[in-house]
């Protein structure tokens, strides 16, 4: 019985000496996971994609992509290709890697098209920002698994952009979050701010696969996980099984990004090709401008304006607050230079900001307006229908109905590109109400009119005397015999009697004009300000400055104004 024991023991040790645990090198290139969670990426709409500005303008892309047939490969070709790829990223192959290398390979084929084709604009970006941290360049398409290139993207979460950042983290990177200015949306400020992070996070690990996960799910799930796995060594396959699910697949899924956007070729996914060369430069615009003015002016599409400046969220540069760059394509930074006047200038009402506003009172919400009534003026604008547009679309621009755009243009529901629109609006006028004089002014006007009236008639008897005079001249002049000086002398008494009746009357209105124009004084109440001061005595605030010397709109309780 000893002895069957001992042989027992003797062979369980003789198996377990040839026993040994897998290695982490092992484990990276065998391991399986029945519970993938792919990125939310993969959900994004191609053929909404396919309407991008710039893929329509830019790209020739082939609409057939997801028809062509597919094409089959071994496990041992990947593991090939892998090994040949220039990275200095280790890409390791498991049947993880493999689930997501025929995900955009196969299923998602149209979107690996159009990746490629925004590619040929972002990626020099990204490897910009890259490079000047000293980073890998295949991080470059770690936005192809974070947003699938759309600098608009949003996800469940929150995160955005193309390097899908978190509110917190993007603010702890110096980037600009608010109501008008999203720079997560901005492909190089983002980019400098992810390759700056990405090189916090590989100082602290050491290793980019646990740099790239910590990129995912943040430091504090990756460390939580490490304390967990004990033992020193650090590797991403290492802690695999206790990672967050969605960060499980996060490390496989940039090696299939990186193999996809390689090896596309292979699997007949028709690359992108450029139509046209897009060369952009940039601006700082030290000026609040919105994207209309710039499109009007300079005659680029609002939609241009929107892939290459996504930062701005409402259309509008706030540069009155601080110079924020503007990215034009270069042929049309030196137009803008040029015409940045005009640009400020056209529609400057329709897009201009109130800096102070009176509140209303009673008597305005009663229709007692005391500044006056208001008048509606016509306003006929021309616009020429650009690519996209439709009779909704402008309408909205202009701030009328369809309605009025076809009856005024004999129109349909269609309009064409090039054609020439006219569009009629309206705008609000207050018209000042003449205000009855005052007591005293009254008074003084009627005293003043008395006097001129009074100088009137004296004037008139004395001119009705030379009249007479002259009369008898003339039935002297008659009774000598010499009618043709008679009808001569009788001209020129008239004449005489029509000028002095006319410089007597400007000399009446100029008495009269010289008494209404003379100042009154008021005093400023409490709680009045120039607007109300100006409202009651129908003038204006600026009159009421020049008249009293007075710069701003600060006025003091008894303080004497001037008054025309």
């Amino acid at each position: 019985m000893k002895k069957t024991l001992s042989t027992l023991i003797l062979a369980a040790a003789t198996a377990l000496a040839g026993w040994s645990a897998p290695s982490i090198l092992t484990l990276k290139n065998t391991i399986t996971d029945d519970a993938i969670v792919y990125p939310e990426s993969f959900e994004t709409d191609t053929h909404k994609m396919m309407q991008n500005w710039y893929l329509q303008n830019y790209t020739d892309l082939d609409h057939e992509a997801d028809s062509r047939p597919l094409v089959n490969v071994s496990d041992e070709v990947y593991i090939q290709r892998l090994s040949q790829m220039p990275t200095t990223i280790e890409m390791p192959f498991n049947q993880v890697v493999k689930s997501y290398i025929e995900m955009y390979t196969q299923r998602k084929r149209g979107l690996v098209e159009n990746m490629l084709g925004m590619s040929l604009y972002y990626m020099p970006i990204f490897e910009q920002a890259l490079e000047k941290e000293g980073l890998p360049l295949e991080l470059k398409y770690l936005p192809v698994i974070e947003s699938a290139l759309n600098p608009d993207a949003v996800s469940r979460a929150g995160a955005t952009g193309l390097w899908q950042f978190m509110l917190p983290t993007a603010r702890g990177l110096s980037l600009e979050i608010n109501s008008i200015v999203d720079e997560r949306r901005d492909p190089v400020r983002s980019s400098e701010a992810a390759a700056k992070y990405l090189k916090q996070l590989y100082n602290i690990y050491n290793d980019w696969s646990l740099a790239i996960a910590a990129y995912n799910c943040g430091p504090g799930n990756v460390n939580k996980a490490l304390r967990r796995a004990g033992g020193d060594q650090k590797d991403f396959w290492a802690i695999y099984p206790l990672l967050p699910a969605e960060t499980r697949g996060y490390v496989p899924c940039f090696i299939a990004a990186n193999y996809a956007m390689t090896y596309y070729a292979e699997h007949n996914i028709s690359p992108a090709l450029a139509k046209r060369p897009i060369i952009t430069d940039s601006i700082h615009v030290d000026k609040r401008v919105h994207f209309n003015q710039i499109s009007d002016v300079l005659n680029i599409p609002v939609e241009e304006l929107r892939v290459l400046n996504p930062q701005f969220r409402q259309d509008v540069i706030p540069g009155d607050s601080r110079p924020y760059a503007l990215v034009l394509p270069s042929r049309q930074v030196y137009c803008y230079i040029m015409s940045e006047d005009s640009i400020l200038a056209h529609n400057a009402n329709l897009y201009a900001r109130r800096t102070v506003a009176e509140p209303a009172t009673l008597a305005d919400l009663r229709g007692e307006n005391i500044s006056g009534d208001y008048i509606t003026k016509e306003q006929v604008k021309y616009h020429k229908v650009r690519k996209g547009e439709t009779l909704a679309s402008i309408a909205k621009r202009y701030g009328v109905s369809t309605k009025s755009i076809k009856s005024t243009n004999r129109c349909g529901n269609k309009v064409k590109r090039g054609q020439t629109l006219k569009i009629v609006t309206y705008y609000r006028v207050p018209v000042p109400k003449k205000e009855e004089p005052s007591k005293e002014l009254a008074g003084n006007a009627a005293e003043g009119s008395g006097n001129s009236q009074e100088g009137m008639t004296q004037e008139g008897v004395e001119l009705a005397e030379a009249a007479e005079g002259s009369g008898q001249s003339q039935v002297g002049l008659a009774q000598n015999g010499d009618e043709t000086a008679t009808a001569e002398v009788a001209q020129e008494v008239k004449t005489e009697t029509k000028q002095s009746t006319t410089q007597a009357r400007r000399a009446t209105q100029k008495a009269q004009t010289k008494k209404k124009d003379r100042a009154v004084h008021v005093t400023v109440k409490k709680g009045e300000t120039l607007t109300k001061i100006a409202k009651r005595n129908g003038t204006t605030v600026a009159q009421l400055q020049k008249l009293n010397n007075i710069k701003g709109s600060n006025i003091q309780p008894g303080q004497k104004l001037r008054v025309k």
